[in-house]
Order: structure tokens, then sequence, then C-alpha cells
């Protein structure tokens, strides 16, 4: 049975969806997807802490599905931008929890990511899945990846 380590980009995923499908994504779906005959060794979902009710929900239907939900602080900036993104955690966690797996996944589009999909796959030879939005997803990120899975309507709600 291979083993599989996932990681997701909450706030991409949804903001990509959203844009290009105006449509969220399916997390039953693609968990169901993603882990069938596979052995989870590591599942985590990156998000944003804005302490609202309906987002405090939304991560407990993550962690009944079976993801480690890891949540930073929003901060808003006193010139109105906001920060708050996980992609030295992501990349932290993932060459971490990539030792054991045979399968890493990667739920994102952004192109920061091109380096951390390279390393996994070249020097650590781990077979790289990638899901992001047609359209959305930095093509130097595709181009790393060892299968790109897009997400379409098999993975939206």
């Amino acid at each position: 049975m291979e083993k599989v380590a996932i990681f997701v980009d909450v706030q991409n995923v949804y903001y990509t969806s959203r844009q290009q499908y105006q449509r969220n994504f399916d997390y039953n779906a693609f968990w169901a997807s993603v882990t069938k005959d596979r052995e989870v060794l590591a599942a985590f979902a990156y998000a944003i802490d804005r302490g609202d009710r309906k987002q405090q929900e939304f991560q407990n239907i993550l962690r009944a599905i079976g993801f480690e939900v890891k949540l930073k602080p929003f901060i808003q900036r006193s010139d109105g931008s906001a920060k708050g993104d996980w992609d030295v955690g992501i990349t932290i966690d993932a060459l971490e929890h990539s030792a054991e797996a045979d399968v890493v996944v990667l739920v994102s589009g952004d192109g920061d990511f091109d380096l951390l999909l390279n390393k996994l796959r070249v020097d650590k030879g781990k077979q790289v899945e990638l899901y992001g939005v047609p359209d959305l997803t930095a093509a130097s990120l595709v181009n790393e990846a060892s299968v790109y899975i897009p997400i379409d309507d098999a993975l939206l709600l």
C-alpha cells in the first residue's frame, strides 16, 4: 500500500476555486480520491485564523475528514494590507513528513512551491501530485510535479 503525505494550502484553493468557478473545493471528494488504497502518514490543512464562528466550523469539518489543521493569525497591517501565508510552514512540514512517504500531495497553485516540488521529486525521489485550479496554477509548479490533477467539477461543491 502506498504511503501518502498531504499538504493543503487552504487560502490558495479557496480563492482560486472561487475566482475560476465561483464554487468551493470539495474536501470530502478530494480526501476520498487521494487516500483510496493508500495509507495516510500525514495530512495537513494550513489556514489563516480570523476567529469567526463560520471559519471555526469549517476547521472542525477538516479535522473530522482527517486533516490536522494548522492555523496562523490573520494580521492586518497599519497600511490596510494583510499578511498570512503558510509557504515556509508547508515547505518545512513537507520536507519533514515526506521521508517515509511514497507520494507527496500538494494542493496549491502558488509558484513559490516549485523549488519544494523539485527537491521532493528530484533529490528525494518522491512521486509528487499537484492539485490546482487550471489557469490559476503557476506553470513552474505544474512543470515540477510528477502528476498534475486539475481541480474541476469532480472536486468542487
